[in-house]
């Protein structure tokens, strides 16, 4: 999966660089930048020092020291003053800059914290929309393994109208759905069955036929139509439709569009679709399904068809499917948004 977003201490991370929010002059911080010296040691101020001052949105690196990370990218985010002084500019520029020093440094894998939305005031969410718009703008281009990583839920924040509107949109759908099914099944009317010659006359003569009836007698002795034996497994295995695998390479290619661009889109990488490609047996996880449905831009019909075919359905009763479903509605097929609202409602992330 190229990018994720998960709740743990970043300096617990094994990546090959995380991303401090400095302070633009080589002092010690509080938050992150704190823990970060912290966990690193004395000899990374001290490289710091050396780097002397870093401006709004540039950064700079310096080794790992004691962290799990081979390397620290230093960013220096904007302080929030109403968002009129350019400052979701320069908050972008802290992520493409890091990243480009990642990059240039052989990184295959980066963390970065939620920059500027602690003290520096950038309200979370404008700052987790600006994040996922640079990360996901770098990942169209480049292969690298990027985490977002925030330390409680208090630190994650969906903007408030997208969570109403999904909220909305799961005790719309969820919650009737887990309602409906407390009803009792003996409540269902039952269809009428018809178990015999003489229930099916019976049966006719109600409706009014215009051929009389024989006698009783007579329609006992009348041989009911020949049966048609059940088919075997290896009949019902012979008519099996196309696996998912199969049918997902025919969506591709009715699509026009590179393998590369579907499973980025998908938060797939390289060597996990190949597997997909090489295997025509391949059965993805349901995250993985889903996010390569999405990245086709199918419909709720055209999608469940394709999960169907890996034995995935999707229900009223899992909030993970109706927020999938929300998102099918709204024709919004953007990951990066999704995983992010799956995240909020604590469910599982999309991709590989």
């Amino acid at each position: 999966m190229p990018f994720e977003i998960v709740r743990n201490d970043i300096t617990q991370m094994r990546v090959d660089a995380i991303v401090n929010t400095a302070n633009p002059r080589p002092v010690i911080g509080s938050g992150v930048d704190a823990g970060i010296h912290q966990a690193a040691g004395s000899e990374l101020l001290t490289a710091r020092e050396k780097i002397g001052r870093i401006g709004v949105g540039e950064a700079a690196i310096t080794s790992g020291f004691d962290l799990n990370a081979k390397y620290v990218i230093h960013t220096v985010g904007p302080v929030w003053r109403g968002g009129l002084l350019g400052e979701g500019k320069l908050l972008r520029s802290c992520y493409e800059s890091s990243l480009a020093l990642a990059l240039e440094n052989g990184c295959e894998s980066i963390a970065f914290p939620l920059i500027s939305s602690g003290n520096y005031g950038f309200p979370k969410d404008k700052a987790l929309q600006i994040a996922l718009d640079a990360i996901r703008g770098f990942l169209n281009d480049h292969e690298m393994m990027v985490s977002l990583v925030v330390f409680d839920r208090e630190a994650f924040q969906l903007s408030r109208q997208r969570y109403r509107e999904v909220a909305s949109f799961i005790d719309d759908n969820y919650i009737q759905e887990k309602t409906a099914q407390q009803i009792s099944p003996h409540h269902a009317r039952p269809e009428r069955v018809l178990r015999d010659r003489d229930a099916l006359d019976d049966f006719c003569l109600s409706m009014e036929c215009t051929e009389p009836a024989p006698p009783r007698a007579a329609r006992k002795s009348i041989p009911l139509p020949y049966a048609k034996p059940k088919p075997s497994l290896a009949d019902l295995l012979a008519e099996t439709d196309a696996g998912f695998s199969e049918t997902l390479l025919k969506l591709i290619d009715q699509t026009g569009k590179k393998d590369s661009e579907i499973y980025t889109k998908a938060n797939l990488s390289r060597q996990h679709f190949s597997k997909i490609r090489n295997n025509p047996d391949y059965k993805p996880t349901k995250p993985t399904a889903i996010a390569l449905a999405l990245a086709l831009e199918l419909n709720l019909e055209q999608t469940r068809d394709l999960i169907g075919r890996a034995g995935y359905a999707l229900t009223g009763s899992s909030k993970f499917d109706v927020i999938i479903m929300y998102f099918i509605r709204e024709k919004n097929y953007n990951l990066f948004d999704i995983n992010a609202a799956l995240f909020e409602f604590d469910q599982s992330l999309l991709g590989g």
